[in-house]
């Protein structure tokens, strides 16, 4: 057991200084944590320093970032503001406040930093010195800013916030202004985890150095998201080095036509003369994450060749603007682009792609359409930015250790730590062994397997072990961290854990990747048992103590598997699964997914490839059900709806099965808040303790 220094609730302390205003609760900063077991918990996972908004200073001598800290006892989160030298040091913690500042940039030369806080009562973008001094207001839009970036001359600004989407049910009845009812006449009403009554635009304004003015939104009277929901950011937008351009991704559809497709474009917007061009016509897949060279002259993007599968082939293309021609420089290479930024001579590019789930940093070449290697280790590579002489600054993590910032030569890829800021609590704890195993599968392939195994392994010890299930589908099992699915953390409570990059990952290939598709409950299926048969073969695995877990499609995979496993496991536990395969086609809302995954609608009678996904839907094998299974969900999740966890509990109920179901009415299809995460983890532990250790 952990056990920490200080008051709260949970027994930990909190180092920040300050309380906020009137001493209503403590300021949310780093936490001291001691662990004389030096064993993970749910406490100490959630006490971890969370790095994000990495941002090397324009003369690249300093690095800005921002560390998210939680509070299980206040139930949120705070982000602070750091500053360091490009090598480590002189690291400064420059802002000391109740409310996050997100998205910090450099400005003026990195004399002065910009940055999101919601100090004045909404989100609006602040101006302060380079230490952190002299805050200052810089806009007061109506409904606030999400999001925003720096003209390359900073004159103007580009942002973006929510504007109002479609008709209330008051605005047609001005009588009935309590009604709460919403009148649907299209797909596409709800989105992940909200109802779409609004959407995200984009605008410019002038900035003058102390307030925006002449607020512009580039897409006036179209009704469509820039950046695209649910996920999109600044990431989606780009200034030209003129400041005469913005390039922008959107999917410019609607209703049913948005549902079942996946094809966005890249538009560039004229300042001068507000027009607007789409660069990506007649390229069908999402196109996304322009980024302009630094002479102006090309843009490179992500780019999917076919609409409506979300995870296809995510290449990079380059578009001449002079000339009109765009080049797959990924042509000869079978991996997705995950991230890019170019290089300073705007010929060349450093990008992320994950091989062998190991994410690594290449080097790009568009000539000659070469992708080379620059790093390589057990560790997955999250971001990467340009510094000086040589080196790149990029955050790293693996399955265990949490996000840290690094330098990395360009030419022999060797890294150095730079930020540590979690530091003080990886030196008291044990972390499993991570072992790579390949596996042979049913049809004489070979497939990556992560293998955890638990602190102080002893051999001559026989552990219970759990296969755990990954979502996506096409979601690499790599050197991932996770503050809820964390292998590490299952490993420390005694746990060997089995991780297998199934049939249906990227990082292994195309023909990997897509063979899922059309085959749930086919050939994944089978690599799963590969996997857990191959280990539990370890004299070290008690094979009578097997357990199964799995999000989303992990989900789909702990319910097919109980209909399936044939007395192999003695207990689940499924997290926002798919049970009815047929309930979920009418109940999600990217209906290009189901289309592409599951082959097309049920009714479609003749079309095979449908229809054998259907005949493979969990709840048609729940009479095969003879496992304990545990149920978790959110029902906030529109993605899979929380009628498909309830329908799986009662299924198990009726049939005699030990179950429980941990329902949250607050989240979605993650669990976000934090004493909701860490009943998550003590209710995973307590089911699969149960079951699987023997008393």
């Amino acid at each position: 057991m952990a056990i920490a220094l200080g008051t709260s609730l949970f027994g930990f302390s909190n180092e920040a200084n300050g309380q906020t205003p009137n001493d209503e609760a403590p300021l949310i900063g780093k936490v001291k944590v001691t662990s004389p077991d030096r064993l993970l918990t749910p406490e100490i996972l959630h006490s971890f320093g969370r790095l994000g908004d990495i941002q090397v200073s324009p003369d690249k001598k300093k690095i800005l970032y921002g560390v998210t800290y939680v509070s299980i006892e206040q139930n949120k989160t705070n982000r602070e503001l750091f500053t360091m030298n490009v090598d480590g040091t002189d690291k400064k913690q420059i802002t000391f406040t109740p409310k996050s500042e997100n998205n910090a940039v450099w400005i003026q030369g990195g004399k002065k930093i910009a940055f999101l806080s919601s100090e004045s009562g909404s989100n609006q973008i602040w101006v302060m010195n380079s230490d952190g001094s002299g805050r200052v207001q810089a806009s007061d839009v109506d409904g606030g800013v999400d999001g925003f970036r720096f003209s390359p001359d900073e004159t103007k600004i580009l942002f973006f916030k929510n504007v109002k989407y479609g008709q209330r049910s008051a605005d047609i009845y001005p009588d009935l202004k309590k009604a709460s009812g919403r009148i649907i006449d299209d797909l596409m009403y709800k989105h992940w985890s909200e109802w779409i009554e609004e959407i995200p635009h984009s605008f410019v304004a002038d900035y003058n150095g102390a307030k925006l003015s002449n607020i512009i939104d580039i897409l006036e009277g179209e009704p469509y998201e820039c950046p695209m929901l649910p996920f999109g950011g600044m990431e989606q937008l780009a200034w030209s080095p003129d400041s005469r351009t913005i390039a922008y991704t959107c999917r410019k559809k609607t209703g049913m036509e948005y549902a079942i497709s996946t094809n966005s474009d890249i538009y560039l917007y004229n300042l001068a003369d507000k027009t607007t061009k789409n660069l990506t016509e007649g390229m069908m897949g999402y196109d996304i994450n322009p980024a302009f060279s630094p002479d102006g002259k090309k843009i490179a993007w992500q780019s999917m060749e076919r609409d409506g599968y979300e995870a296809d082939k995510n290449r990079l293309f380059i578009l001449d603007l002079a000339t009109g021609k765009k080049t797959d420089v990924t042509v000869n290479f079978d991996y997705n682009v995950d991230n890019f930024v170019w290089n300073t001579d705007s010929k060349t590019l450093y990008s992320i792609s994950c091989v062998e789930a190991k994410t690594h940093i290449f080097f790009v070449n568009p000539e000659k359409k070469t992708i080379t290697a620059i790093t390589k280790g057990d560790f997955d590579y999250q971001s990467v930015q340009l510094a000086a002489n040589g080196k790149l600054i990029a955050t790293r993590h693996s399955l265990s250790k949490p996000d840290e910032i690094y330098a990395v030569n360009i030419k022999d890829g060797a890294a150095t730590e730079l930020s540590f800021e979690n530091k003080e609590i990886l030196d008291q704890l044990t972390m499993g062994k991570v072992e790579e195993r390949w596996v042979t599968t049913t049809d004489g392939k070979r497939m990556l397997t992560w293998v955890v195994l638990p602190p102080d392994f002893d051999p001559n010890k026989k552990y219970p072990t759990i296969l755990y299930c990954q979502g996506g589908p096409q979601s690499t099992v790599s050197q991932f961290w996770s503050y809820r699915w964390n292998l590490q953390i299952m490993a420390a409570n005694g746990y060997i854990i089995v991780a297998p990059n199934r049939r249906g990952l990227p990082g292994f290939g195309k023909e990997w990747n897509e063979q899922i598709s059309g085959d749930y409950g086919g050939q994944n299926m089978k690599d799963y048992l590969s996997a857990i048969d191959d280990v539990a073969k370890e004299p070290y695995v008690d094979k009578d103590h097997l357990g199964c877990t799995g999000a989303s499609y992990g989900g789909f995979s702990t319910y097919w598997l109980a209909g399936h496993h044939e007395k192999r496991f003695k207990a689940f536990l499924a997290h926002a699964g798919i049970f009815n395969l047929e309930a979920q086609y009418l109940e999600t809302e990217e209906l290009w997914f189901a289309n592409w995954d599951l082959g097309g609608s049920p009714w479609d009678r003749n079309n095979s490839i449908a229809q054998r996904s259907y005949q493979n839907s969990p709840h048609l094998f729940v009479d095969k059900w003879d496992t304990p299974i545990m149920i978790t969900h959110g029902e906030k999740d529109y993605r899979i709806l929380a009628s498909q966890g309830m329908m799986a509990f009662n299924a198990a109920k009726l049939r005699g099965i030990p179950t429980r179901m941990l329902i949250y009415p607050d989240e979605n299809h993650w669990i976000a808040k934090p004493q909701n995460g860490v009943l998550f983890q003590r209710e995973f532990f307590r089911w699969f303790d149960q079951f699987l250790k023997v008393k």
